[in-house]
């Protein structure tokens, strides 16, 4: 498999330090959930990466699929809390379509075929609680 992009990211302090890129400018100010200070923690930045990159898969698909439609893609994750020591992610993926003549069934397939082509989907499969929604407006 040929590699389009890799990238580095350099984290010190953990939830309450600073994350940075090898090939940005980019530094975010790491914060716990809920603590209430300014920055960012983990489960809102992979949010965003998981939202931007099924979206592109979504994309991916509609083309070789020939579909019309405008698409969002909101993702919200979970973090959640086991006994001891025991962390786990869940994540529900909600794509709404527009300007489309497509019907909600057919809509879906797309989206269901998005979520077998998604990098973050793959990487994710059998690991964490995921639901993938979607609806046409």
């Amino acid at each position: 498999m040929k590699t389009l992009y890799s990238t580095q990211a350099t984290v010190t302090g953990g939830r309450s330090g600073k994350a940075s890129l090898q090939d940005s400018d980019l530094t975010i100010n790491m914060v716990a959930p809920g603590s209430g200070k300014d920055g960012n923690n983990p489960e809102q930045l992979f949010a965003m990466g998981y939202a931007a990159c099924f979206d592109g898969a979504l994309a991916a698909v509609k083309g070789e699929e020939k579909a019309k439609f405008d698409s969002t893609t909101q993702v919200s994750v979970d973090l959640r809390k086991g006994e001891g020591l025991d962390f786990q992610l869940a994540v529900k993926i909600h794509v709404a379509a527009e300007n489309t003549e497509l019907s909600a069934d057919e809509f879906q397939k797309l989206v269901e075929k998005a979520n077998k082509v998604c990098p973050y989907s793959k990487a994710t499969h059998g690991n964490i609680d995921s639901e993938v929604t979607s609806e046409v407006k």
